[in-house]
């Protein structure tokens, strides 16, 4: 069974850094692209970052370089690295391997997925 488990998140104030971790077992993501959404009920679902299978980053001009997504094949593992956090940018954070290849622009990419976590929460607040 493929089962992605995301950590790291939580309650920081504005300005402040979190870093989320998603590890996936059953499988290896060696040959996948990976992504992280977040999911708001005003919004709903909302790309984040993307990085390719060859370790490329996507991403959109709306996060101006603070999230930074990196992977380690050998570990299995995705992280998200997010600085100077607003709260606008509170939700939940989903890690994510997209059925289809990361598009450019992100946002374009379908949300439709192979193989999804449940998320973890980040609050942004004084």
């Amino acid at each position: 069974e493929v089962q992605l488990v995301e950590s790291g998140g939580g309650l920081v104030e504005p300005g402040g850094s979190l870093k989320l971790s998603c590890e996936v077992s059953g499988m290896s993501i060696t040959g996948w692209d990976i992504g992280w959404l977040r999911q708001t009920p005003e919004h709903g679902l909302h790309w984040v970052a993307g990085i390719t299978d060859k370790g490329v980053s996507v991403s959109d001009q709306w996060q101006k370089g603070r999230f930074i997504i990196s992977r380690d094949d050998t570990k299995n593992t995705v992280f998200l690295q997010m600085n100077n956090l607003a709260p606008e940018d509170s939700g939940r954070y989903v890690c994510n391997i997209p059925k289809d290849t990361l598009s450019t622009p992100l946002s374009v990419t379908s949300f439709q997925y192979k193989w999804r976590g449940q998320g973890i929460q980040v609050a942004v607040s004084s």
